[in-house]
């Protein structure tokens, strides 16, 4: 089955509070549910893959100015019927800053663990109604002295101290993030 990967590293997450406990529970029986999770043609919602991109000291981050949701964001986007979700959020990362050189931060073993869970909704645009993305996060290790290569999905992208995010951005998933890093 190829759901049960996501399905075990989900089973595995440990969430920081019950809203992100709520959202992992939540994605489980989505995907559990519908063999097409992956897949954006699914119309009420599907599985997507972000990079939180942190630097080898954990004090930057970096976030992408969405263009088209005209918000910060850690890197990310559409599966498109991959089911290694770590795969996804590591080419996407690639794709929207243009580093290269991304690492998957791993515990311990050969797959890297899940660091967030985030079930959020997405505004209708043109053809695509409104629908709900399921989006698995995965921490990802870059060098901060490397140029960022930008494209046509984002409007802006930057290292950001761990200190300054809050001038960027309220986002509560963000937000738990960060309080991720100093557990």
């Amino acid at each position: 089955m190829h759901r049960q990967a996501l399905l075990t590293l989900l089973r595995q997450h440990q969430p920081i509070d019950t809203n992100e406990q709520e959202m992992t529970e939540t994605t489980i029986a989505f995907v559990e549910q519908h063999p097409d999770c992956f897949d954006r043609i699914l119309l009420t919602g599907h599985v997507t893959g972000s990079a939180w991109v942190v630097s080898p000291d954990r004090q930057q981050i970096v976030l992408i100015h969405h263009r088209k949701l005209d918000r910060w964001f850690q890197p990310g986007g559409h599966a498109d019927g991959d089911p290694d979700v770590a795969r996804v959020a590591l080419k996407e990362a690639e794709e929207e800053t243009g580093l290269t050189d991304l690492k998957l931060v791993r515990s311990t073993g050969e797959q890297a663990p899940i660091f967030d869970v985030d079930v959020h909704t997405i505004p209708a645009r043109k053809e695509v109604p409104e629908h709900r993305h399921y989006d698995i996060r995965f921490m990802v290790e870059a060098d901060p002295k490397k140029a960022f290569v930008q494209n046509e999905e984002t409007q802006d992208i930057q290292w950001v101290s761990l200190k300054k995010v809050n001038e960027y951005t309220q986002e509560e998933s963000i937000v738990r993030m960060i309080k991720k890093m100093s557990r």
